[in-house]
């Protein structure tokens, strides 16, 4: 039975391309297990952070908090060292994880400046 070659519909595929394809498909069902482990971990992480932007709103504390981000971020470019991923994407990925976290505390405040009572 030959199967669709990646290159060509008409190109039947060696024993060698079904094993790398079988490899490919393996390896890629593990990334996709990491993608949903990665979601599910940014979800426990929000809950989180809501309940710090009630507690900050309540206690009329701000939104943003630059030196814990700072420690943050010093201390996640020291894991991405040890775990031999680029300290700068580490960086990125999390000033877009606190941009959004910032983004939800300042709309909690806002909700909670707005609501009853208010």
């Amino acid at each position: 039975m030959a199967l669709d070659s990646p290159l060509g519909a008409d190109s039947p595929l060696s024993a060698d391309d079904t094993s790398a394809i079988d490899q490919l498909s393996d390896i890629r069902q593990s990334i996709d297990n990491i993608d949903a482990a990665l979601v599910h971990l940014l979800a426990e992480r929000f809950k989180f952070t809501q309940s710090v932007g009630h507690l900050k709103a309540a206690a009329g504390m701000p939104a943003s908090d630059p030196e814990r981000e700072r420690v943050q971020i010093q201390r996640l470019r020291q894991l991405a060292e040890q775990s031999r991923l680029d300290p700068a994407f580490a960086e990125k990925f999390l000033n877009f994880i606190v941009g959004e976290v910032i983004h939800h505390h300042e709309r909690i405040a806002a909700d909670a400046a707005s609501g009853p009572g208010a």
